[in-house]
């Protein structure tokens, strides 16, 4: 957990913290806290905005903070929507330290389904267990590397490929090599029924260098540790939408700032903006 992308799902719980205790907060999520204080490389991260160097004005407890709470607000606000109009099985891809199963007002009959590596949800376990947290709904954690083959985990896990389904990669798509990609979409088209549906981000194109200098990933870098630009997958990346679409998939493509613009709040494009080329894909398949 305290390296690679598994220190990236640590920034992204000390991110839903700090919106968890805003006054204008898009998400709530009083798990994301106990997260980082476990783990001794974030332990002194803040939690709340009035902690961080810089608040608001901070590229990296601000901004980018910002960001991750909007995207997670979009993403709950999608699944829910999904769940309660008949996806009664939703799969998290990466679920990372999200702790959706246990906080979201899911409807009667819902399974949650969580693949992830090993060590991290053995850490999230750890932690949850720790406060006593109990889901309302059923939670079947996966322990699986997404790089290789995890569909045999899935169904073994009671997973229903002829019942509609919810699908999300957040948070994902940026660190897997194209390959693994490919393999990952094709998997779940083949095992979704149609009426269900997939959403995950992604980043188009390749950002120039004076994006790549922006001070998101500096900041980033130079006080936490954490080199996104040397996590991100450098290979030329899928057009996964298109993939879909190819397949009969309906697909809608949003950046980050419409949904700034809808929900009143979250980051506002800016110069050479590293979160310019992000983008959140909803896919359904009919």
């Amino acid at each position: 957990m305290e390296r690679g992308v598994g220190l990236t799902a640590l920034l992204v719980a000390a991110a839903r913290a700090i919106e968890t205790h805003r006054h204008d907060s898009l998400v709530q999520d009083h798990y994301a806290e106990h997260f980082v204080r476990a783990a001794p490389v974030s332990a002194g991260w803040p939690t709340r905005i009035e902690d961080a160097p810089d608040g608001d004005a901070s590229p990296l407890w601000g901004r980018l903070a910002r960001y991750f709470g909007l995207r997670t607000r979009v993403f709950d606000d999608h699944l829910l929507r999904s769940a309660r109009a008949g996806a009664h099985q939703v799969v998290l891809l990466g679920a990372g330290l999200d702790s959706r199963a246990f906080r979201l007002d899911w409807p009667p009959g819902c399974v949650v389904y969580e693949v992830d590596r090993d060590e991290v949800l053995a850490f999230k376990h750890r932690v949850l267990d720790g406060v006593g947290a109990t889901p309302p709904v059923t939670r079947r954690p996966i322990a699986a590397d997404l790089r290789d083959e995890w569909a045999g985990a899935l169904l073994d896990a009671g997973y229903d490929p002829t019942a509609r389904s919810t699908w999300l990669a957040e948070g994902l798509l940026l660190y897997l090599p194209a390959g693994a990609e490919k393999r990952l979409v094709d998997t779940v088209d083949s095992l979704v029924t149609p009426g269900s549906d997939l959403a995950y981000e992604v980043k188009v194109g390749v950002e120039p260098e004076k994006v790549r200098d922006n001070p998101v990933y500096a900041t980033t870098r130079q006080q936490i540790g954490i080199d996104l630009l040397g996590l991100f997958d450098g290979e030329p990346r899928p057009d996964s939408a298109a993939d879909l679409g190819a397949r009969g998939w309906s697909t809608t493509t949003r950046t980050p700032f419409h949904s700034t613009r809808l929900l009143g709040r979250g980051p506002e494009p800016e110069p050479d903006d590293a979160l310019a080329a992000n983008r959140w894909v909803f896919a359904t398949k009919p």
